[in-house]
């Protein structure tokens, strides 16, 4: 047995809600040798949430700093031509010192973030925070040590709050997508039985796999790796990875997926792929890539920070400039002008001017049964111009249902013959033998019930004997059906089944995935709305001509591999502004990350929905339109709010600079920080605004 090194963690390490096995999540072994890339196990422990945490932190401890600022402060009395709140020795130094406090604590992201943006030569919404709070902090603190004026302090408390305030709420917006990666390699089960040379068996973790080992692999059980039988017939369900819908039969040759289920029946594999070179493997690499891509997004109020940074800088030179050479005033009061052009060039309305409306928008979204995980591709829904669908689970049930049932024989009605069909079906976990049970309102009692491997099932019903059959079965035993018309539901792509009773062919049950009820309407109020729809599906071309025919979808693509819907999104990204993409399965995972915006329904897998960039609660399509109207809303919310806060700043900074000084108009520092106050106020009332149109 090969030991490993103390930093990697083997997959059968890994927590396992249904079995209780304790995982680490350190980092992942698919196969011997082969691991999947180290990353955070859980969105808990993931870095984001450790930022969210430190950020969440430090403004609860800096807002109880602020309240002995404030108390203890002459600043705000005097506003008002009030006595002091309190006068003691050393008051002024009890102030600087929590200021200083709230400025290092406080400050401190702030301060890093700084660091980083001029390391990188791009500066931007940090780089602007941090002159802002720094300008009124050393400032604030000459006053105290002998410059003449009035200090900044409260200012500095307030900007500080308010700055950490607005990234905190941003921060709790940005998921991990790291976790989708866990996800998947949870598809894969924790050990494998193993066939040796002498014919028995031993279970191992899946880290000591190789190459053709031979397994056996269980009805009701996932296949551990990519393999080909070599023993035995089944049918295998592939619908979470490929799209699937139907069970695909396979037997002596066939490939096989690792994470597939297996149905019906024991088989033997040997393994053909492992680490790199398997399915999930290439699954993980196509979401990673996806990921990278949309991470590079930058909010909108940091786009335009580094020139606001700029015009700061500039202006409270020129101010400065202007007062102590051109006006001929004192250095102090030339450098109180400049101090109160840099504070107010960074807007405290800034600071919460977007994250407010997304916190809005969230519980809006919440409450219309959807729930938004990633910021910036959510504020991509209002440029949408074409959504992609999944089908299996999305714009269907996922489950197969009846939709004809045909008697051959008179005196067996149709209710009659699926009542038969039904009985034996009960005793069979084979997704459209549920979909037939679900049909019929009462069964038989079944006696010996029996399998037949890749061809149905059989038993005794009121002591007749009983088989629910495939086609397969019918031309192996030279049963006839032509003229019984059944040609165009196999066209229509439907699964048809045919039922034996004592040898004689009586009817045929036609079963297939279900639409969605909602879907046809949601198609057409999106193409009212000018988005296209379009379908893409693992299934076969007849099957996607079946759906689309009946929802109104005017194109679509089938037989679509996980890294063909990337390829197509891809594709679509480049004729249209901005593609949504819609989906359930694991399948749709790297499609769903590739996205402008990933859209996963709340009935499909872990996987899609930590991969998703929103999740339809209710897996109803017409949901969508809610999300592209309050997609819609929410942008125009966000521009209102960013031009409330440069507007207010365009006429704010020349207040301070002293333009109209000679009207007898200057701007105080600290009414200055009151009307900055005042402007955060109307920006959080507009974002309180925000509703869901119809």
């Amino acid at each position: 047995m090969k030991t490993k090194k103390k930093k990697d963690i083997k997959l059968s390490e890994h927590t396992d809600k249904h079995q209780g096995k304790a995982r680490s999540g350190k980092g992942l072994f698919i196969g011997n040798k082969n691991r999947l890339p180290r990353h955070h196990a859980e969105a808990k422990d993931g870095p984001h949430n450790h930022h969210g945490n430190d950020l969440k932190k430090r403004f609860f401890i800096s807002l109880a700093l602020t309240v002995p600022v404030l108390l203890f402060s002459q600043v705000v009395p005097e506003w008002f031509n009030l006595p002091p709140l309190f006068s003691f020795p050393g008051q002024g130094y009890l102030v600087w010192a929590l200021s200083s406090l709230l400025f290092f604590y406080g400050g401190f992201p702030f301060l890093k973030g700084f660091v980083r943006e001029m390391r990188s030569k791009r500066p931007g919404m940090m780089t602007l925070i941090t002159m802002a709070i720094t300008a009124a902090y050393l400032y604030s603190s000459s006053i105290v040590f002998g410059l003449k004026g009035m200090d900044l302090f409260w200012e500095l408390a307030a900007l500080i709050d308010i700055m950490l305030l607005g990234h905190w709420i941003e921060t709790r917006s940005v998921r991990n997508a790291l976790q989708s990666l866990e996800e998947i390699a949870r598809l894969l089960p924790y050990q494998a039985h193993k066939l040796l040379a002498d014919d028995k068996i031993t279970d191992l973790p899946l880290d000591q796999l190789t190459l053709y080992d031979v397994l056996l692999v269980k009805a009701g059980e996932k296949v551990p790796a990519d393999s080909v039988i070599m023993k035995g017939e089944t049918s295998v369900d592939e619908s979470m990875l490929t799209g699937e819908s139907v069970p695909v039969q396979k037997k002596a040759g066939s490939e096989v997926i690792g994470g597939s289920l297996n149905l019906d029946n024991p088989i033997t594999v040997h393994i053909r792929k492992l680490g790199k070179d398997s399915f999930i493997q290439n699954l993980i690499r196509l979401v990673q890539e996806a990921q990278a891509g949309k991470s590079k997004l930058q909010g909108l109020a940091d786009r335009t920070a580094f020139w606001l940074t700029l015009l700061s800088i500039g202006l409270g030179i020129i101010t400065f400039i202007l007062w102590r050479t051109g006006m001929d005033r004192s250095v102090a009061f030339s450098l109180e002008r400049a101090v109160t052009v840099i504070v107010i060039a960074c807007p405290h309305a800034l600071g919460l001017a977007i994250p407010l409306v997304v916190a809005v928008s969230t519980t809006l979204a919440a409450r219309k049964g959807f729930i938004i995980k990633n910021r910036a591709a959510f504020e991509k829904g209002h440029t949408l111009q074409a959504v992609l669908f999944d089908k299996t689970g999305t714009l269907t049930q996922g489950k197969f249902g009846v939709t004809d049932v045909m008697s051959f024989r008179k005196g067996l009605n149709e209710a009659e013959l699926l009542k038969y069909a039904a009985s034996i079906e009960s005793h069979s976990s084979h997704p459209i033998a549920q979909g037939i049970c679900s049909a019929s309102r009462e069964i038989y009692p079944v006696t010996e019930f029996k399998s037949l491997p890749g061809k149905g099932v059989e038993g005794k019903v009121n002591n007749k004997n009983i088989r629910v059959v495939n086609l397969a079965y019918l031309k192996k035993n030279n049963i006839k059906t032509s003229g019984l018309g059944i040609d165009k539901l196999f066209h229509l792509g439907k699964t048809v089944v045919f039922v034996i009773i004592d040898g004689e062919l009586k009817g045929m049950i036609a079963c297939a995935d279900m639409i969605r009820p909602e879907s046809k309407q949601a198609v057409a109020c999106l193409k009212k709305m000018g988005i296209r729809s379009i379908m893409v599906t693992g299934d076969n071309k007849e099957i996607a001509q079946w759906v689309s025919d009946i929802i109104g979808i005017e194109e679509y693509y089938s037989e679509m591999l996980p890294a063909d819907k990337v390829k197509k999104v891809r594709e679509l990204k480049a004729r249209y502004t901005s593609v949504a993409m819609t989906g359930d399965g694991i399948n749709d995972a790297p499609a769903l990350a590739q996205a402008d915006l990933g859209i996963a329904v709340g009935a499909g897998t872990d996987i899609a929905r930590e991969t998703a960039d929103l999740i339809l609660v209710r897996s109803n399509p017409l949901d969508i339109l809610n999300v592209i109207r309050l997609a819609r809303s929410t942008y125009t919310k966000m521009i209102q709010n960013l031009l409330w806060a440069y507007g207010y700043n365009m006429i704010a900074i020349p207040l301070a600079m002293g333009l109209l000084y000679p009207a007898g108009i200057l701007l105080h520092p600290g009414l200055a920080a009151l009307f900055m106050s005042l402007s955060t106020i109307i920006v959080a009332l507009n974002a309180r605004s925000l509703n869901l149109p119809d």
